[in-house]
């Protein structure tokens, strides 16, 4: 078979076949090194990949494969305002190819701030993670990193704690605002465990050096206000007990009693808070008598229930 033949039979491949030939084919060629379209050839980022090896490849639909499951959309701000449709168009043939699918923008232009906006808006309903770059050694160094990091695991930018106790009861104690790791020592060497700092009363807090007013209420409200979000609230709850602040133990001990007095606080209007608000008085009685029968309305003013009104009926034109 000849040349010509050979190359006429290779146009008649399926469509489906053809790309699962083009999927084997980038596979195959995903090691150690980024694929790259041949339509970025001579783009300048390429001379600052740096420690990474990468390769040409044109059966690949992104402009760089830096993984077997991320694919790279390049693009220059300068060209995308002369052509603002072209990346819209990449964003069709790219569909949900790859699993982490990223649009690397290269700002090389002055008035950036509405081009970046509108395409931020366009990967979010693409599904594609942005990153801007404002030079090309900056775009390289993208490039090389995301290779590098293809199989690290999530570990490495999550916060390490330690399991010790004193460091577990650093990282609990400094969430609240304005608690350092020096207050932590301080409360550890004055009350010894974190029970007894829960348990400590506001007097014995402020002997602590370095632990103020404004301090120490934080603390008593980080300890004692109920854990329940903001539109919600569990069953027993009073709202007035939540907003003076009550702990839930005194509220759940007094429920008995403060049920049966409540009847007679919403009747009589309480002085510190009822002062400022107007005094709502209570709705009229009604003064229409019901009866089941249906009272026959007198002759001076029946209505017409005529459907269709006759001519002589109707208002004269005007």
């Amino acid at each position: 078979m000849s040349r010509a033949e050979l190359n006429t039979s290779r146009d008649r491949v399926p469509p489906a076949a053809s790309n699962a030939l083009t999927a084997k084919a980038a596979k195959s060629t995903v090691g150690n090194a980024i694929l790259v379209h041949k339509r970025q050839k001579g783009n300048p980022i390429l001379d600052h990949v740096k420690g990474v090896p990468w390769e040409y490849n044109s059966d690949i639909i992104v402009d760089y494969q830096v993984g077997s499951t991320a694919g790279l959309l390049y693009l220059s701000l300068k060209y995308h305002h002369l052509h603002p449709q072209y990346i819209f168009t990449r964003f069709e043939k790219l569909g949900r190819n790859y699993d982490i699918r990223i649009l690397l923008i290269l700002c090389d232009v002055t008035e950036h701030q509405n081009s970046i906006r509108e395409l931020t808006k366009a990967c979010l309903l693409n599904g594609v993670t942005v990153v801007v770059a404002w030079s090309a050694e900056e775009a390289g160094q993208y490039l090389a990193t995301y290779k590098l990091y293809e199989f690290k695991s999530h570990q490495l930018i999550k916060e390490r704690v330690d399991a010790d106790y004193q460091s577990v009861l650093r990282a609990v104690l400094t969430t609240v605002r304005g608690v350092n790791k020096t207050d932590v020592m301080t409360l550890k060497t004055n009350f010894g465990s974190f029970s007894n700092v829960v348990h400590a009363t506001t007097e014995d807090m402020q002997l602590c050096p370095g632990f103020g007013p404004t301090k120490v209420r934080r603390l008593r409200e980080a300890f004692n206000k109920p854990f329940y979000s903001t539109g919600q609230k569990p069953l027993g709850i009073n709202n007035d007990m939540v907003r003076l602040g009550v702990p839930m133990e005194a509220e759940s001990s007094s429920t008995n009693t403060q049920s049966t007095q409540e009847i007679g606080r919403r009747d009589s209007p309480r002085p510190g808070l009822e002062a400022d608000r107007s005094c709502r008085y209570s709705s009229p009685e009604w003064d229409i008598e019901h009866s089941s029968a249906q009272t026959k309305p007198k002759d001076d003013a029946e209505l017409s229930l005529e459907l269709n009104p006759s001519d002589e009926d109707m208002p004269p034109d005007l």
